[in-house]
């Protein structure tokens, strides 16, 4: 008899994906300048650390949050004991007109249609959980994080159907992509319920554009079925301007506020990389569906955000100075290191698809390939890891259709250790182009010597074919 459930005895976690195997290696040989200068170098992990000095001379400016005081007088005993499921009201305001702020005031949010949740990973799962039963399918165009086999299906019994995207057109959504998409979720019997996107993508860094946007919101009327935008990167913009999110497209579109598509319109936001606090597990979701809210309200019990993290937040949100100050240096600071990755690459021969956003880069290594094949990518995907010593994430890892593409996370990392992980690969690939020249080479000289035979045996055969042979 099976003592434990299927749930844990299965593996469809996605632990075994080749984006989680390099981490694992990683933890085995963490690269430190000093004590550990030939160790891997982390370049798999999106996470924000260039404008922590920011949030932490806010902190130094304010220690009353830190002592869980407010004008003075200890609020430990408020924090401390029980929080009901709905989230602090203050925080709630807060975060939605941080949110509006990001997106230039286009957008206004109403706190009532917000549901607080520990992290995206928890939002994206708990709609899911609202929208679609298992065996049920939502779309995704590829590349997508790979963090959403897990986020997406794991638990909830999701099928995850792929929206394939081309490097020809930059990887954006067409209307032949997306019914594609469609009808091969019918062949598998699967009833679609709706498309994921993030915008900006992850993992390509750029913003979606409008005529993606408008296509999208064709596709899900005339399907009827559900659009879920994860915008956790919409604070690393560069350009501002370039950012749409889907409330902004669907408001531009004049569509009826009584429209049924309303309802079908769900955005998840994060503070782990725009704020750069993963840590603090602060996500959300927010619908127009009083449905979705008052369910996904229910299940966000089973990860809560802590109380005396909501205060904090509360308090540095409300200072609109510093949120200012933060958003214009936090981009500042992205798009100069993410120019110091694609200039270092590119001087190593190395291409990345022109981005806008995020905290890493959409790299092309087709050229470096030993075939066009994703067990070619794969073979150069673990001499990165272990000859060079880097991680990064292989875009079959991604779901990506052409092999070759790999993320590279630039922001979690000094400007020195990026300049270390800049000069390996240049080095790396001056090796490979060494060795391909020297066996060209060897194929030249071996071709010319077939040659040079050739012309004395060439001339010789005909005479050889008319005497008999020599027995």
């Amino acid at each position: 008899m099976q003592m434990l459930s299927k749930k844990a005895a299965c593996d469809s976690h996605g632990q075994d994906s080749s984006y989680f195997l390099g981490w694992q290696e990683y933890e085995k040989n963490p690269y430190h300048e000093v004590q550990n200068p030939n160790g891997i170098i982390q370049m798999g992990l999106a996470e924000n650390q260039l404008s922590f000095d920011l949030a932490e001379s806010w902190l130094a400016d304010n220690p009353d949050v830190l002592g869980l005081r407010r004008d003075g007088k200890s609020v430990f005993k408020e924090l401390a004991l029980f929080q009901d499921y709905h989230g602090m009201p203050t925080f709630k305001n807060e975060l939605v007109e941080f949110m509006a702020k990001l997106r230039g005031y286009k957008v206004e949010f109403d706190p009532k249609k917000l549901v607080l949740v520990a992290g995206s990973t928890s939002a994206n799962e708990s709609l899911m959980f609202c929208l679609a039963e298992p065996g049920e399918a939502f779309l995704l165009p590829t590349p997508y994080y790979p963090g959403f086999d897990r986020d997406l299906k794991w638990r909830t019994g999701v099928e995850i159907v792929p929206i394939h995207c081309s490097s020809s057109n930059d990887f954006k959504i067409t209307g032949c992509a997306l019914e594609d998409a469609y009808e091969q979720a019918k062949k598998l019997n699967l009833n679609v319920k709706g498309v994921l996107v993030t915008n900006p993508s992850n993992p390509l860094g750029t913003t979606m554009d409008r005529d993606e946007l408008n296509l999208l919101i064709d596709f899900a009327i005339t399907k009827k079925i559900h659009i879920v935008s994860d915008e956790i990167y919409s604070g690393t913009v560069f350009d501002s301007t370039s950012f749409v999110s889907i409330i902004e497209a669907v408001t531009d579109r004049n569509i009826d506020d009584t429209h049924e598509l309303w309802n079908r319109i769900h955005m998840v936001y994060s503070l782990s990389k725009d704020l750069g606090l993963p840590g603090f597990r602060v996500g959300m979701i927010y619908s127009n569906d009083e449905t979705v809210v008052a369910a996904a309200t229910k299940m966000s019990s089973f990860g809560l955000v802590s109380s005396q993290t909501q205060f904090l937040l509360t308090n540095m949100l409300s200072d609109k100075k510093f949120t200012s100050k933060y958003i214009e240096e936090n981009r500042k600071r992205l798009k100069s290191r993410k120019e110091m990755l694609v200039s270092g690459l590119s001087g190593a021969g190395i291409e990345c698809l022109n981005s806008n956003a995020c905290l890493f880069c959409w790299v092309d290594m087709r050229h470096l390939l030993s075939s066009d094949t994703f067990e070619a990518e794969k073979e150069l995907s673990k001499r990165i890891l272990f000859e060079v010593g880097l991680n990064i994430s292989p875009g079959s890892s991604c779901h990506c259709s052409e092999p070759g593409w790999f993320r590279m996370c630039f922001a979690n990392m000094s400007q020195e250790t990026l300049k270390v992980a800049i000069t390996r690969i240049k080095d790396f690939v001056e090796s490979i182009t060494s060795s391909r020249e020297n066996c060209n080479h060897q194929l030249t000289v071996l071709d010319s010597r077939r040659k040079s035979v050739s012309k004395w045996v060439l001339p010789l055969s005909p005479y050889d074919n008319n005497e008999p042979a020599d027995r």
